[in-house]
């Protein structure tokens, strides 16, 4: 045990003397109290420590302790459906010890130790296992099994096994050498956790929102930022994609959001049904809340944890999904501990190496190849089996001002970039996602599942789309100066089918029944539709007015398209078309 005592007190930062042999990173106790914190700097017989907790009443003198290890978080069964603070504590747990107030020095284990959970092996007697190795599972939750894995640093031959009910502490099984081998391990937060190697991903991350799947896609393993100015959506876009996207596992970071948002996360969450098993969401979900009010220093370390977590289960070979939201007061926590050190400021006065962390944090996204031996399914041992983790960050510039320091420095990472516009969430388009200024870097990646999911068609009718809307912006400008009754039959069409872009196709209610989530197979139809209408209706242009163009009854049945409900769509759908068709505006599909 490493001992020394506090020499000063600088907002969460204390400064301690007589701690010889502490390193950058370890974890340590502050003054009475035993407030957990983190060494942030060696600076000769001083050290500067990041308080997780409030640090009033602290004095000069009280003691501080460490064990000489960083901050690990405690993998094993029992996350799902947790709801942690930006060091892992259990919220619900700390409550019913507390009350609604968490106590300065409260601790709670993140794992329930007294829980039993039915083991079944899937290795046997005398196999060698290494690092990552599955060698069994428990059913975590209803819908997700919890492989239990060889932590990191062990390696040898299994002497005994054995089903049964064990508690996360208890021994499953034993190498020869004499290792116990748990359900649960540590893992330090700002490590990444190895994968054999990264691979190319060409899935997508279907979201079941149009914008995104159609125009914007991000795939499993990839990246994305979501910038907008305050009430744009941000928040509720990322509780939509939690809930739709076909992620196996969803981490939810709350960092630094306001409290009464996170009380809306935190309330609604358990309630939220999960559309593709009809149970509750929590059973595959985890949540990281870290309210702005709450320490600077754990909104900084909540972020580590979130995707350390996420890492951990795309070990077992699951898809992840996780959502920070937002990335901005992370920074913002950064820019405050280097203030209390006293570092060069850099841009905006965030700290030089605001670049590398933004940097560190996306890279550890991504589809791997895992460590160790053993499936997911069938547990094979000669097999590997891939996982992914797909980051999607929540960036709140000031003012909506995308040229600012972390947007910048994101921008730089993400492969697609979700903006939202505040004028488009005034006029109560949402998602409010700006389509002129948003792009994503993975089309081509991802053409091949479009061509054999979708059609062939399906790329070359997103063009011709996002085409429409580029030449309306353009118009636009004409339109304020001449009137629209000054254009061309031709040009009239076109702002009329984009406005049907807008406001039938990329417009989509998240709290609509049917609305809240659209299958890319429809949003296909949906495009066909559009594509073929406006054809047609330029092969009108001349033959009759332009005020009876606009009142063919295919306008409105191409509105009606996104009510479909979505068990028979295809169905409906194609119903449509054909109507479409016997009124001599469309033709068959």
């Amino acid at each position: 045990m490493i001992q020394g005592k506090i020499s000063r007190i600088s907002g969460p930062v204390v400064r301690a003397r007589g701690m010889e042999g502490i390193k950058i990173r370890d974890l340590v106790q502050v003054g009475d109290l035993g407030l957990l914190g983190e060494v942030i700097e060696v600076k000769g017989e001083e050290i500067s420590i990041q308080v997780y907790e409030e640090t009033d009443g602290l004095t000069v003198g009280e003691p501080v302790k460490s064990d000489g290890r960083p901050f690990l978080a405690q993998l094993g069964p029992g996350l799902l459906g947790m709801t942690y603070d930006g060091i892992q504590r259990p919220l619900e747990i700390l409550r019913d010890l507390t009350g609604n107030f968490i106590a300065r020095g409260a601790t709670g284990d993140p794992l329930a130790k007294n829980k039993k959970w039915h083991f079944i092996p899937t290795v046997k007697v005398g196999d060698s296992v290494s690092y990552g190795d599955i060698i069994g599972w428990v059913q975590e939750s209803p819908t997700i099994k919890h492989y239990v894995m060889i932590p990191e640093s062990v390696s040898g031959v299994i002497a005994q096994i054995k089903e049964g009910d064990y508690t996360i502490e208890e021994a499953v099984g034993l190498l020869k050498d004499g290792v116990p081998l748990k359900m649960v391990q540590s893992w330090p937060i700002r490590r990444p956790r190895p994968a054999q190697r990264k691979v190319p991903t060409s899935l997508p991350l279907v979201s079941g929102q149009r914008i995104f799947d159609v125009f914007f896609p991000v795939p499993k393993g990839g990246n994305a930022i979501i910038p907008g100015p305050f009430g744009s959506g941000k928040t509720v876009m990322q509780q939509s994609l939690a809930k739709w996207s076909d992620a196996d596992i969803v981490v939810y970071i709350g960092c630094g959001e306001r409290g009464n948002e996170m009380t809306e996360v935190l309330t609604e969450f358990p309630h939220l049904e999960d559309p593709r098993t009809g149970a509750p969401l929590m059973n595959r979900t985890i949540l990281v809340a870290n309210t702005s009010n709450m320490p600077v220093a754990a909104r900084e370390t909540s972020i580590y944890t979130g995707i350390t977590l996420a890492e951990y289960y795309r070990d077992m070979g699951y898809d992840v999904a996780l959502f920070a939201d937002s990335t901005s007061r992370w920074a913002e926590a950064l820019r405050e501990i280097s203030g209390r050190l006293g570092e060069m400021p850099g841009e905006e006065g965030y700290p030089p190496y605001l670049a590398s962390r933004v940097a560190e944090f996306y890279e550890r996204s991504g589809r791997v190849i895992c460590m160790g031996r053993g499936t997911p399914e069938g547990v094979k041992p000669s097999d590997s089996r891939e996982g992914s983790v797909t980051v999607i960050g929540a960036v709140s510039p000031p003012g909506g001002d995308f040229s600012e320091p972390v947007t910048q420095n994101s921008l730089r990472i993400a492969g697609a970039f979700w903006g939202l516009d505040a004028r488009l969430a005034y006029s109560r388009h949402f998602p409010a996602i700006n389509w002129l200024t948003s792009y994503s870097l993975y089309l081509d990646a991802l053409r091949d599942w479009y061509v054999s999911e979708l059609s062939e068609e399906f790329l070359t009718m997103r063009t011709e789309l996002m085409e429409i809307l580029q030449k309306e912006d353009e118009m636009n400008k004409i339109v304020q100066l001449v009137g629209k009754e000054s254009l061309s039959d031709p040009d009239k069409l076109l702002l009329d089918v984009a406005r049907t872009v807008r406001d039938d196709f990329l417009r989509q209610s998240a709290f609509h029944e049917i609305e809240a989530y659209c299958p890319p197979k429809k949003a296909f139809y949906m495009m066909k539709a559009i594509t073929t209408f406006y054809a047609q209706c330029q092969s009108l242009l001349g033959k009759m007015p332009y005020s009876d163009v606009l009142k063919l009854p295919g306008w409105e049945k191409i509105s009606k398209m996104r009510y479909f409900p979505n068990d028979n769509f295809e169905v409906q759908c194609e119903a449509a078309l054909k109507e479409l068709a016997q009124e001599g505006v469309v033709q068959s599909a």
